[in-house]
């Protein structure tokens, strides 16, 4: 027997805990939830709106499974994800906001097969063959509408991988921008992004540049988290007061 879609709860996924620590803050009538891997996950209102919230940890597969546990359990109207990322477009820079038009996993890669890079073959059946994840419209209509001092707020095409990029790897990963045409790199983004589409939940992604993925791009990410944090909630609370 299939569970009925909350119509009115937002799940929240956050990568760092100072985010996540500014969610709980602002949070009412909140209570913590045990959750089953150990990372902290706190339910609640925010901003007069139902909302769970929860640390993914850094990487695809951390994010993938708790997002897909947080789903199976609370069955959401919508998920957002907000943290940082690394800036591929050369207008963009650190304390912008990116808002996902799609996304892709730039480190999945069966060309070999004949498809392009980034591809993801459930099976090799066209049906079910998946490349680039479409974001809410709705959802990032109503981001993209966010008033944000000093910096830039626009959508973009959001990579993920595996990897906290730096200049050290950008011999490597030259295809992230001519190829896969990425404004913005992180490590989950697209992870939740498909498991999302697996469960057909609509999902958001807000990331604030944090680096350049240069060889400044570790320090700067130290320096930028209250940036990050500020940014975040704005967003956050434009996306809800209008959903």
């Amino acid at each position: 027997m299939s569970k009925r879609r909350h119509n009115h709860l937002t799940v929240i996924l956050t990568a760092i805990p100072e985010e996540f620590g500014a969610i709980a803050k602002y949070l009412h009538a909140k209570k913590q939830i045990n959750f089953w891997h150990g990372f902290p996950c706190i339910e609640g209102m925010l901003f007069d709106h139902h909302v769970v919230a929860s640390i993914t940890g850094m990487g695809k597969v951390s994010a993938a499974i708790t997002c897909q546990k947080l789903i199976s359990d609370y069955m959401p109207n919508a998920i957002i994800i907000t943290g940082a990322a690394g800036a591929l477009a050369s207008d963009l820079t650190v304390g912008d906001i990116v808002v996902s038009r799609d996304c892709i996993q730039h480190d999945v890669d069966i060309r070999t097969f004949g498809y392009p890079r980034g591809t993801i073959a459930v099976t090799m059946e066209e049906a079910m063959i998946w490349r680039i994840f479409l974001a809410d419209e709705t959802l990032k209509n109503l981001a993209l509408s966010t008033k944000i001092n000093k910096h830039t707020i626009r959508e973009g095409r959001i990579l993920t991988g595996d990897q906290f990029l730096t200049t050290t790897h950008r011999a490597d990963y030259h295809y992230l921008i001519e190829e896969l045409k990425g404004d913005a790199v992180d490590m989950e983004g697209a992870a939740v992004a498909q498991t999302c589409y697996a469960n057909k939940v609509p999902f958001l992604i807000i990331r604030t540049i944090s680096d350049k993925a240069n060889d400044t791009a570790t320090h700067d990410f130290k320096k930028v988290k209250t940036t990050i944090t500020d940014n975040s909630l704005k967003v956050i609370q434009t996306v809800l007061c209008g959903y």
